[in-house]
């Protein structure tokens, strides 16, 4: 197999050209072009230095081992001043495709509702015929991603909503035990 699909980004790799006698290493740097889409596709303002690396190492006769790390720059807007937040990530990545999984299927209840059970370690996946580096760059970078991204300094301010002409609920009236203290406050007195 060429290198193309460990080197290009968006080049799927069919694991069964790889030698399974050997690790592969493989290094991913996107075009502006690509950068823009995955943006888009992620919802961010900005994505600077993308860069997915890492080795595919064989595990036994057809299972696979990704070890990678995924770094970027991100450009999100901060959740309380809309302003943008620059935030560096470089975090590992960890896959196992695994030939004795399978794809999780759904069992359909009374109503057809269809439920899916997570799995407890959520690093393993079923053997693909073709793994899509640049999906799992985008997964993991998606995960990595800061979930409330705040501007240095800023604060979220405290609405309350009310009718006219009464008085706003505050958090101190929907603790569960004030109305007990006020009771026990009433009855204290009244002894």
């Amino acid at each position: 197999m060429s290198k193309t699909g460990l080197t290009h980004w968006g080049v799927p790799v069919r694991l069964s050209d790889l030698s399974a006698s050997r690790p592969h290493k493989f290094k991913l740097d996107p075009t502006a072009e690509h950068m823009q889409s995955v943006a888009d596709t992620l919802g961010l303002d900005g994505l600077r230095k993308l860069r997915f690396s890492g080795t595919l190492t064989p595990i036994g006769k057809s299972d696979w081992q990704l070890t990678g790390e995924i770094g970027a720059t991100v450009t999100q807007p901060c959740v309380a001043t809309l302003h943008p937040v620059v935030t560096r990530l470089d975090e590992p990545v960890v896959r196992s495709y695994l030939s004795h999984l399978t794809e999780m299927e759904g069992d359909e209840t009374a109503e057809g509702d269809s439920e899916i059970e997570m799995p407890e370690d959520d690093t393993r996946e079923a053997l693909p015929a073709e793994l899509s580096l640049t999906d799992v760059a985008i997964e993991a970078l998606a995960l990595a991603l800061p979930a409330y991204p705040r501007a240095e300094g800023a604060q979220l301010a405290r609405t309350q909503f009310t009718e006219s002409g009464k008085d706003a609920l505050t958090d101190d009236d929907v603790k569960p035990f004030a109305g007990l203290k006020a009771l026990r406050d009433k009855l204290e007195k009244d002894d």
